[in-house]
């Protein structure tokens, strides 16, 4: 069984590290906080200093942060993962970033001898706490085959992609289509009050025809209650979504749909929301039907 070494441990990463401690893994945890790997460390993973010591200790590393200069610093900076990572080692990036981005840091880890895989995960804070994830890998063949035990830890679908940097642009794919599920359920939410209909009755009948999906069964509530807890940071997807529409723009083409989420976004974020869970779109939906928002 391979020693594993988590970096990151946020609402998701913690989550996820807690699943491959429990699974019997040998697991050495870091994090800026330091505080946050008290829950760890008591089901028995061991706290290290730095990125460093953690890849010295680790014949495969995990990292779950929120941005691309928070790899880049965790891989690369003092005290970085290169500068304690063996030859032979795997790096597994489950954030989410640019391709590109992802792709030269594979090229600079492989001059170390260092195998990479981009896995960016959705499914939330619930995926990550049941292990349900769904998980985008971009690497060669045999090191997908070598990560793939890892991540059927703390994810439920594991679909290779293809090459590094395939699984980021998959997952910009899926924030993409999240922004068009999000804001077409707000808006049907919000057209079924100002109706004067049961809205839940109204979200029951729908679940069983075509405009049943993941958002309409598990986010409708939080927004005919205009209560946004944590589920996804509007201003993370509202970082991805920047990733896509630079994705997009690269191959000269408009995402008129996702640019409208992110202008929303925008707006949450500067009006303070940027925390709340990103079906707070709704508060831009209920406002312009001039409901409490």
């Amino acid at each position: 069984m391979e020693r594993i070494g988590f970096l990151g441990l946020g609402t998701m990463g913690a989550a996820m590290a807690g699943h491959l401690v429990r699974s019997g893994h040998p697991l050495s945890v870091w994090n800026r906080t330091p505080g946050r790997a008290a829950e760890l460390v008591a089901q028995g993973a061991t706290q290290a200093s730095t990125p460093a010591a953690v890849a010295a200790n680790s014949d495969a590393i995990l990292v779950c942060v929120s941005d691309t200069p928070d790899v880049e610093s965790i891989l690369f900076g003092p005290n970085g993962v290169s500068d304690g990572v063996r030859a032979g080692s795997l790096v597994i990036d489950c954030s989410t970033i640019a391709p590109g981005a992802t792709r030269d840091m594979a090229t600079r880890l492989a001059a170390r001898g260092v195998e990479f895989a981009d896995a960016p995960v959705s499914g939330g804070s619930e995926g990550a706490q049941k292990a349900t994830l769904t998980i985008f890998v971009g690497a060669a063949p045999a090191v997908f085959e070598r990560a793939r035990p890892i991540l059927e830890v703390i994810g439920k679908t594991i679909t290779h992609v293809g090459p590094v940097g395939s699984g980021q642009a998959v997952k910009a794919v899926n924030q993409v289509i999240l922004a068009g599920a999000y804001l077409g359920v707000a808006e049907g939410i919000v057209l079924a009050i100002q109706a004067g209909l049961d809205v839940e009755q109204v979200v029951g009948a729908l679940s069983g025809g075509a405009a049943q999906s993941w958002v309409l069964a598990n986010r409708s509530g939080r927004m005919l209650a205009n209560d946004y807890p944590l589920g996804f940071k509007v201003e993370l997807h509202l970082k991805d979504l920047g990733i896509a529409l630079g994705l997009a723009a690269e191959s000269g083409m408009e995402l008129p749909v996702a640019a409208l989420c992110a202008e929303i976004e925008r707006g949450l974020v500067a009006a303070g929301h940027g925390a709340d869970d990103m079906s707070a779109v709704a508060r831009r939906i209920r406002a312009l039907a001039r409901l409490p928002s």
